[in-house]
């Protein structure tokens, strides 16, 4: 029986699983640069301490999460920049999404166009962030709203895809 053996199942399977980790890591190894960045690598710093205790979460290996505070602190390093951009989506829920990233506009461009191919336009700031209030782990919606089973639907299509950006770090929606 050709094709039948363990090994094919257990590369498959390990072959997603470590995509999927790699991309958390990435994403988390930017965002402890941008925290290393505002605190001068103080690891002692509130918020940066927050993403280094995420990560540990998310098994992030030590040197990882080291190679990312020595990224932030780095002189020759690109500059990385941490973006929030509003939107609203189906049935009128509001959407916040965090980006980090080395260049505001290409980001801003390809956001804007992502959305745009979801039927979605980028809001003028503030205008969905006033239903959120910032905590340690990010937005916390203060108010929520209802939503119907096919716009939910809609919604979950719409936060895979924008979550699936590289630069995208967080998105927050105050549906129920």
């Amino acid at each position: 029986m050709s094709g039948h053996n363990k090994w094919s199942q257990v590369k498959r399977q390990k072959g997603a699983a470590d995509a999927n980790k790699s991309k958390v890591w990435g994403k988390l190894a930017k965002r402890i640069a941008v925290e290393s960045k505002k605190a001068n690598g103080d690891v002692n710093s509130p918020s940066l301490r927050a993403v280094i205790e995420m990560s540990k979460k998310e098994n992030m290996p030590k040197d990882s999460i080291e190679r990312a505070v020595a990224k932030g602190i780095a002189h020759d390093a690109a500059s990385l920049d941490a973006i929030t951009y509003e939107t609203y989506g189906p049935g009128g829920c509001a959407i916040v999404i965090e980006a980090v990233t080395d260049s505001r506009n290409r980001t801003a461009q390809e956001i804007k166009h992502l959305l745009g191919e979801l039927g979605l336009s980028l809001a003028s700031p503030g205008s969905a962030l006033w239903a959120f209030e910032k905590t340690a782990e990010g937005w916390a919606p203060k108010t929520t709203v209802p939503i119907s089973e096919s716009d939910n639907e809609k919604l979950m299509q719409i936060l895979e895809k924008i979550d699936a950006y590289d630069d995208v770090q967080e998105v927050y929606t105050n549906a129920e």
